[in-house]
């Protein structure tokens, strides 16, 4: 290669780099396609009536403009219109800036950005086409075919048709109205996920409340919320996630879970649940606790499941329970394998080797009810395997045994018990009730005994009783005992038994919610303050009386002051 085809060949590179970059800069250079009247000003170019110029891609259209050709940008002013001839985007305002370098265009007053069915309004927008991001401030609008939201400030992605909307956010559709501060919006899936505080009240007036956000699906109609609350009119519910698809009434939850039934007063709570609002259905597993609140007093529930059913019939309104039942309440304590409460008659079935306390008697059976009447224990129905002890004032035990037993109840204290079927009774004869005479035994198939404060005031037998009496100084162990006496006070649960399990942490009804906020409108400013603060920047257009002159067939009539 020669030194001369070298430099040639160096000399055409540069000629061909330095056309290129004219080339792109004429790309970016913003051109006049008309106007009525074109004057010239110091420092710029005024373009008066019908204005339309070009810049790459975007047709440019106002009553009058101020072109600073050497800086490559403009000023336009009334009817204001900024057309994408590609994509389906069009800005219009009165007032806006436009910058051919940065491809930043300012628009003030009045603003209406179009893309679709998706349309923006605000006073202050600043649309970026490089990056095709819009941002607001100072109050906006954005209204699609589902959703209208409002916030202070905003940014429009057009690229990804994701706005984020911030301080103030207001979203309203035909089904609820959702405030938050913070809240990021799909146009096209139509979805929203917000940040932070969260509240919404649904058309039907339920309210649903999140403390670490929510993402909603507005097309299919699901919620999500983080640290949330769903309150209806019958029911609240609570999670550390919780689900909700509104369309098939369905909730799940994750974590922390807890359902209440306002009406039956009951509370469940678990590490996950599911609940059916038609069916009035719910299932909670993980550590479950139900609280039953009566007025003077509250029932404690512990459970691996529980299952809910509060059907309008009152045949088939249940509470389920299976493994590690323990139940505590003021006047009693109980144990078991599963249990069944029947909202209906307040009655609670328990299987599988039942345990049950209250206050001086202990009873136990293959399965057993106990209804509640009043709050307070009114009576006990066991079957198979029935054992009763109940201690008297000197700490005796007094045992009672039969195939079915049924217990009454006073003021929380066992009153009478009658035994039906192979009854056996062991009690301690007292004198005064402060010395042991001896013990009785008796054998009868039916047994009526009352009692007060643990000890037998009056017994009833069946035909032919066979009984024996024991003086105090032969009572030993076999004597004081029937066969299956198992006194078992230490499985009795307690509140501390029952918060080891589960401790709920009660929720604050008076927590923040932005409805609670009255709602201020933000003052927008005049037009005196817009053209004070354009006019400390520089910006201040040049205020000219518009002459209309004739045109000259396609020609620019060109005026130099």
């Amino acid at each position: 290669m020669t030194i001369r085809f070298f430099l040639t060949s160096v000399f055409w590179i540069l000629i061909f780099s330095l056309t290129g970059e004219a080339f792109a800069q004429q790309s970016s250079t913003l051109e006049i396609n008309k106007a009525d009247l074109l004057r010239g000003a110091v420092g710029f170019d005024r373009l008066l009536g019908n204005v339309e110029m070009k810049h790459q891609n975007s047709l440019i259209y106002c009553d009058s403009a101020h072109f600073y050709r050497a800086e490559n940008r403009a000023q336009l002013f009334g009817r204001v219109r900024i057309k994408d001839v590609e994509d389906p985007i069009t800005t219009t305002s009165t007032y806006a800036e436009y910058d051919g370098n940065t491809k930043v265009a300012k628009l003030r007053n009045n603003v209406v950005f179009t893309n679709q069915e998706t349309t923006l309004y605000t006073d202050y927008l600043d649309y970026n086409r490089e990056t095709n991001v819009a941002t607001y401030f100072n109050d906006g609008k954005v209204v699609d075919s589902t959703n209208v939201l409002t916030s202070e400030r905003g940014v429009y992605e057009v690229n990804f048709e994701r706005i984020t909307f911030r301080q103030n956010v207001i979203l309203v559709n035909p089904d609820y109205t959702m405030k938050t501060n913070n809240l990021i919006y799909l146009t096209i899936p139509k979805t929203s996920e917000t940040k932070g505080l969260t509240n919404i009240v649904s058309k039907e007036g339920y309210k649903l409340d999140a403390q670490n956000g929510s993402f909603y699906d507005t097309q299919q109609k699901q919620f999500r919320f983080f640290d949330g609350i769903v309150e209806t009119e019958e029911s609240r519910i609570k999670a550390q996630e919780l689900f909700y698809d509104e369309t098939k009434a369905y909730y799940e939850g994750k974590e922390d879970v807890r359902v209440l039934n306002k009406e039956r007063q009951v509370e469940v709570y678990g590490d996950n649940g599911k609940y059916w609002e038609d069916r009035k259905y719910s299932l909670i597993y993980g550590n479950a606790l139900v609280r039953k609140y009566f007025e003077k007093d509250t029932l404690f529930m512990t459970a691996d499941t529980l299952i809910s059913q509060d059907s309008e019939a009152d045949t088939a309104r249940y509470l389920l329970a299976f493994n590690s039942i323990k139940l505590t309440k003021a006047d009693l304590a109980g144990i078991a394998d599963s249990l069944v409460y029947n909202y209906a008659d307040s009655s609670i079935r328990l299987f599988q080797d039942p345990v049950m306390w209250n206050q001086k008697s202990q009873i136990s059976a293959d399965s057993m009810i106990f209804y509640i009447a009043n709050e307070e224990l009114d009576r006990v129905y066991m079957k198979d395997k029935a054992f009763s002890i109940m201690t008297d004032t000197l700490l005796n035990y007094n045992q009672m045994k039969g195939r079915e037993m049924t217990g009454y109840f006073v003021e929380g204290q066992m009153d009478r018990l009658i035994i039906e079927g192979n009854g056996e009774s062991l009690y301690f004869a007292l004198e005064a009730d402060t010395l042991t005479q001896g013990v009785n035994r008796i054998l009868s198939a039916n047994i009526k005994l009352t009692f007060q404060d643990g000890a037998i005031r009056k017994a009833n037998f069946g035909i032919r009783p066979d009984g024996k009496f024991t003086p105090v100084q032969k009572i030993d162990e076999k004597v004081s005992r029937l066969d299956g006496f198992n006194w078992r006070i230490e499985e009795k649960p307690d509140r501390a038994a029952i918060d080891a399990w589960r401790k709920p942490v009660e929720i604050d009804l008076d927590a923040e919610n932005l409805f609670n906020d009255p709602d201020v409108k933000i003052e927008m400013p005049t037009e005196e303050q817009i053209q004070e603060k354009l006019g400390k920047s520089g910006l201040v257009p040049i205020k000219t009386m518009l002459v209309p002159l004739p045109k000259k067939g396609n020609q620019i009539e060109v005026e130099l002051l």
